[in-house]
């Protein structure tokens, strides 16, 4: 029961998320993006302030407020700052008509910017400045030309959404509201589903950011999913763009989105971002993971992906000092024998089979890929990953491998696994197996998993050891002349996989 007759909730607070890949953006967190921007454009009369995604409108209500506050001396009178505002500094373009509606009215407290009850008494139109206008996407080959959607998914009647989002279906986005924007903040749509095997989505956030940028504002800050650090799925170019780029001056990463919206499962964790469009530099990297921080101050180029822990740095120095080369040169590629994850054992054959379905026996024609492989000694691990979507367990640490075996001569298995390594000896292929089973193996392929999957590509920083010996965490600790902090951090990262079978 409320003790206060006073209590006011924040309905923007209690909003049922659309999806997990169109997510509200909590107040709290809202603010805490809008912190990153200097304090003195909330004192700047002229300062104008884009959402290109508006859902709720928090970002918009958010500014307005901050502004209320700094223009009390710039302009004096309430009436007047608040028309001021409304009319001439913020703007947003929503992503449905339904959203248009509701930023409407948590920004003008009504869903008409020119009702009887809105907030602004300057507006001569409905929308105001929160506009909203459905869009078609442009086919070519069964694919939208400006985000990739599937066009058996998203050809739909006028009574459903296109979700074909205005910013990054205009090839000119200056010419929506035919301004220029000194700050563009918001929190895109992440993914949209390709139509493809298995449903797979697309991620489209990154057409967010790079539209904006085209706009060229004073300052850029956005909340996008974490993926974009390792790559993948359409995202290696917006990943090279992104690291490469010095006029981004923060990144706040969180490990677990949870943290950041609760109840929202996004693989490999969220981060928001500014960027500058006046300065360049070293970016101030900020962790945050079940509280815990890590702050470190780096160029975001120094590796091909974006590392985002800072003591990870440090580790992957002393080991790309040995000038090694990579484990990646010994695993296979995706269907490694070239069989799908549909292929199952035929009962009768001369070799075996291990599939997700079971162990059986196959015709060697069935082989068309891999064929040297074959009669060796092989170590197999799962294309999936044991942590769900690369997301770490709730103590905090992750196993990253799942299923990791010798498989034995005149045995193939499907692409539900990937082989880390074929040997003529049994022995050179339990040392593979127990150096990738090591704490300090996982560590460096979770440093590239933010999803789901364990591909060849995820042991790009693993170094290829001489696999006649025998290799342990000990051994490797102080191969590469490991601090003890380092240690400390590794240790709490992975935890144990027992060398057995599981």
């Amino acid at each position: 029961m409320l003790k206060s007759n006073n209590y006011n909730p924040d309905v923007l607070t209690c909003l049922a998320n659309l999806s997990s890949d169109e997510v509200f953006t909590p107040p709290q967190m809202a603010n805490k993006i809008l912190d990153l921007l200097p304090k003195v454009i909330w004192s700047d009369k002229n300062a104008r302030f884009l959402d290109p995604v508006c859902k709720s409108g928090v970002f918009l209500r958010e500014i307005a407020k901050r502004l209320m506050f700094g223009l009390e001396k710039v302009i004096p009178d309430k009436r007047t700052r608040i028309n001021h505002i409304y009319k001439n500094q913020l703007f947003g373009i929503a992503i449905t008509e339904l959203t248009s509606l509701l930023s409407r009215r948590s920004v003008y407290c009504s869903k008409t910017a020119n009702g009887k009850y809105s907030v602004c008494e300057n507006f001569n139109n409905k929308q105001g400045n929160i506009c909203f206008k459905r869009i078609k996407h442009t086919w070519l080959n069964g694919k939208c030309q400006f985000c990739g959607a599937s066009q058996e998914v998203y050809d739909r009647s006028n009574e459903f959404e296109t979700h074909a989002y205005q910013f990054i279906h205009t090839k000119k986005p200056e010419e929506i509201f035919n301004m220029k924007f000194d700050v563009i903040v918001g929190n895109p749509p992440y993914q949209l589903d390709t139509g493809g095997p298995g449903r797979q989505a697309k991620p489209i956030y990154q057409h967010f950011v790079c539209q904006a940028k085209k706009l060229n504002p004073r300052y850029l800050a956005m909340i996008i999913p974490s993926r974009w650090f390792a790559g993948g799925m359409g995202l290696n170019e917006f990943r090279e763009e992104m690291i490469n780029d010095d006029r981004i001056s923060t990144i706040v990463d969180y490990v677990d989105a949870r943290e950041c919206f609760p109840g929202v499962d996004i693989a490999g964790g969220v981060c928001y971002f500014l960027w500058e469009k006046d300065r360049h530099g070293d970016c101030v990297v900020v962790n945050k993971f079940k509280g815990k921080e890590f702050i470190s101050r780096r160029p975001l180029n120094e590796f091909k992906t974006f590392i985002r822990f800072d003591p990870a740095v440090s580790i992957l120095r002393k080991v790309f000092s040995k000038n090694e080369e990579k484990l990646t040169k010994i695993i296979s590629p995706t269907r490694p024998f070239g069989l799908k994850t549909s292929d199952r054992p035929d009962g009768s054959g001369d070799i075996h089979l291990v599939s997700s379905g079971g162990k059986g026996l196959i015709s060697s024609s069935r082989v068309t890929a891999g064929k040297n492989m074959i009669n060796k000694w092989k170590v197999l691990t799962s294309k999936t990953s044991h942590d769900h979507a690369g997301q770490p367990d709730k103590d905090g640490t992750r196993r990253v491998l799942s299923r990791v075996e010798i498989l034995k001569p005149n045995h193939v298995c499907t692409e539900s696994y990937i082989i880390l390594g074929a040997f003529t000896r049994k022995q050179n292929a339990e040392n593979c197996l127990q150096y990738v089973k090591t704490k300090f193996v996982r560590f460096l392929v979770s440093l590239l998993s933010f999803s789901q999957d364990i591909t060849r590509e995820r042991f790009a920083y693993v170094p290829f050891v001489n696999i006649d010996e025998l290799w342990t965490d000990k051994k490797l600790y102080k191969k590469y002349n490991l601090t003890e902090e380092e240690i400390d951090f590794v240790e709490s990262m992975i935890r144990p996989m027992e060398l057995a079978n599981e």
